[in-house]
């Protein structure tokens, strides 16, 4: 079994239907993590003297951040995944390599996830962000909460209404390739490979003292920087292999709902079940037209094949998400100590308490487990063809929509407490 182990996935024209992008991932983690989706606002910040809090360090604030939508941990500041106001979604992977992971605290790859968005506006601007901060402040800390010591290096799938960018971490080295067409998946293991579009300035040189690259073969940074036999990536059983085979499958057909169903894929492993599982998933429409909405589908639970996928879309006067944030604790301060994470408090958000109850209670009466599931897949096919009606005839109503996360949540909990009850 992987530890934490993630998949993303990004699915461009002519790979899918109506011109348009499909974003994917899901978030495996230790199987006791509660996932919350929230809700930033834009902001403007007037006083850069004050420092931004992430999870474990400070660093500079910019005058302005964009609004986030976000699903992560609830323990910590960062985000698994997420997307922005401007159509650029972010989700990240753990990576490992020659390159040794660092103990000291700094910006964990989540905390990363959610600067690239609060502070770019396309996938391009997302990818410099985010390595200006590596370079800047680094990465490292641990990336569970409690005793368990795991960290790691990252990998970031960017996109946006235009394009991607798959961008590939090593300590402060990096290399990022740009995505135009078809598709491409990232799955805990380095994948950028001769195809580097940008890089770290020293990345090579580096390398080459190292002994890890003779400077005169072409260059093949997952092969240099991990123990990878890139040639055989492709041809392999681990779950980057599955994950292309899967994309591969429906090239040229891949909507919305095709990614679901990947996320949702058991015998490739992307759907994650054991001590690490798929904690939460995400799945966005970015319609390359400018003048359509893109849309955001968040699961907030885990087991995505017994979750709802729910649509946020940013308008202004968004409700806050309050049935899928956690309870904030006020004595817990997440920069100051390493040991704050010793005593565990209860994170669990009123749908993530709701599904719970639910998938306990059909585990032991099919039945209702079959009705439940009917009732779950009919309201997210509904959402599904509301959202594509939005889509096509181009007309949002603003104040429902506003409301759109909310009322979706609400109706889920509503399948459940009929079933709990009953």
């Amino acid at each position: 079994m992987e530890p934490c182990s993630c998949d993303t996935f990004v699915a461009l024209p002519p790979a899918t239907v109506d011109n348009r992008i499909i974003f994917g991932k899901n978030s495996d983690r230790l199987c006791d993590e509660v996932q919350e989706v929230v809700y930033f606002p834009a902001a403007v910040h007037d006083n850069l003297s004050e420092h931004l809090k992430c999870t474990y360090i400070e660093i500079d604030q910019v005058p302005e951040t964009y609004a986030v939508v976000l699903s992560r941990p609830a323990w910590l500041w960062g985000a698994e995944m997420g997307a922005n106001e401007h159509g650029v979604c972010i989700g990240n992977e753990a990576v490992w390599g020659r390159e040794a992971v660092c103990d000291e605290e700094a910006l964990l790859g989540m905390d990363l996830v959610r600067l690239g968005l609060e502070r770019a506006d396309t996938a391009e601007k997302a990818v410099h962000v985010i390595v200006d901060l590596l370079e800047k402040y680094g990465q490292g800390g641990n990336c569970t909460e409690g005793s368990m010591e795991f960290s790691y290096h990252n990998s970031f799938l960017i996109a946006d209404r235009k394009e991607a960018w798959i961008l590939e971490t090593a300590g402060k080295y990096w290399a990022a390739e740009k995505v135009q067409e078809g598709f491409r998946n990232i799955s805990n293991q380095l994948s950028v490979t001769t195809k580097i579009d940008q890089e770290h300035p020293n990345m090579k040189n580096y390398a080459k003292q190292k002994g890890w690259w003779d400077g005169k073969k072409e260059f093949d940074f997952a092969a240099t920087y991990s123990y990878l036999d890139t040639a055989k990536m492709l041809t392999s059983s681990g779950r980057f292999c599955e994950g292309y085979k899967l994309l591969n499958k429906h090239k040229g057909n891949i909507t919305c709902e095709t990614m679901m169903e990947i996320l949702r894929d058991k015998p490739s492993g992307i759907n994650m079940e054991g001590q690490f599982l798929t904690t939460a998933s995400m799945v966005s429409i970015l319609p390359q037209d400018t003048s359509l909405p893109c849309i955001h589908f968040f699961t907030g639970t885990p087991h995505p094949e017994r979750s709802v996928f729910k649509p946020f879309i940013f308008v202004p006067n968004i409700s806050q998400l309050l049935d899928t944030s956690s309870p904030r604790f006020e004595l817990e301060d997440p920069v100051k100590k390493k040991s704050h994470f010793k005593i565990r408090p209860d994170r669990r958000h009123l749908l993530y308490q709701k599904h719970q109850q639910a998938l306990a209670m059909t585990d032991n009466d099919k039945e209702k487990a079959k009705t439940i599931m009917d009732d779950m897949r009919k309201l997210e096919k509904g959402l599904i063809r509301e959202m594509e009606s939005i889509l096509q005839n181009k007309h949002i109503d603003v104040d429902k929509v506003a409301n759109l996360f909310s009322q979706c949540t609400k109706d889920e909990m509503r399948i459940y407490n009929s079933n709990i009850n009953s």
